[in-house]
């Protein structure tokens, strides 16, 4: 016979009920660390993707800089005197002007192209410029002094002298024909027929100017990956054509 104060003994059943799963609020509290785990994860891709793009502009910018510093270093000297630096147009001042319904340039004239371009070219070649510039646009520019299309082919008539000029391999101190392969994958013409023209100084309008174009940044890039820039043009092929095709060659 059991005493009165003597406790019952534990069942078995006891232990059976106690509690084998989590209790929900532990669940919620488990799936919310790990749901900030992964936010977390992925907020510090997002940031290294953006540090990444911002070092590939930096890195861009600065060579681009670099490159526009060395050609201006290049115009300030002593015989390049009027040469001008404007963003990323070289504008030749009164060094490269033409004559009234003109698209010839007088020797003086066309031995400073054959003495200032190979020394932009030997710019181009560097590292950090190379690696930006896309293409040189030779673009010429009229006096208002005649009808638009009159002038838009003058100005073209200009610029494509410009490159006679340069590929002119029999001239006084024409450039190498490693210089003159340059000029042929980089160089473009353009033309402007009242675009840039300066009214109360006509003869200032009749000029050629040289625009410096450089390759897009993608927004995939990472540093020093050449696939985050557009193409360059492609070689053109080397032939022994000199003769230039503008009338009074």
């Amino acid at each position: 016979m059991l005493r009165p104060n003597t406790p019952r003994p534990r069942r078995a059943k006891d232990e059976a009920e106690k509690p084998f799963w989590i209790s929900f609020s532990d669940l919620m509290t488990a799936l919310m660390v790990l749901f900030l785990v992964a936010m977390a994860v992925a907020l510090m891709g997002v940031t290294q993707g953006l540090r990444t793009m911002e070092e590939a502009r930096k890195g861009r910018e600065d060579s681009i800089a670099s490159c526009i510093a060395d050609i201006e270093q290049i115009a300030r000297q002593p015989q390049f005197q009027g040469v001008k630096v404007r963003g990323q147009s070289i504008d030749f001042g009164p060094l490269a002007e033409f004559r009234k319904n003109g698209h010839e340039l007088s020797p003086e004239r066309m031995a400073f192209l054959r003495q200032f371009v190979p020394q932009v070219l030997e710019v181009a070649r560097h590292p950090h410029c190379q690696q930006w510039l896309k293409r040189l646009v030779v673009e010429g520019f009229a006096s208002q002094e005649g009808s638009y299309l009159y002038n838009l082919n003058l100005s073209l008539a200009r610029s494509q002298r410009v490159l006679c000029v340069l590929l002119d391999a029999s001239a006084p101190n024409a450039p190498s024909q490693a210089d003159r392969a340059l000029i042929r994958q980089l160089f473009l013409v353009g033309g402007s027929s009242f675009n840039a023209a300066i009214l109360d100084q006509p003869e200032k309008s009749r000029r050629v100017e040289l625009r410096l174009e450089f390759k897009e940044l993608r927004q995939d890039c990472r540093p020093g990956d050449t696939a985050c820039r557009t193409d360059a043009p492609p070689p053109i092929p080397w032939d022994d054509d000199v003769q230039c095709p503008l009338a009074g060659s």
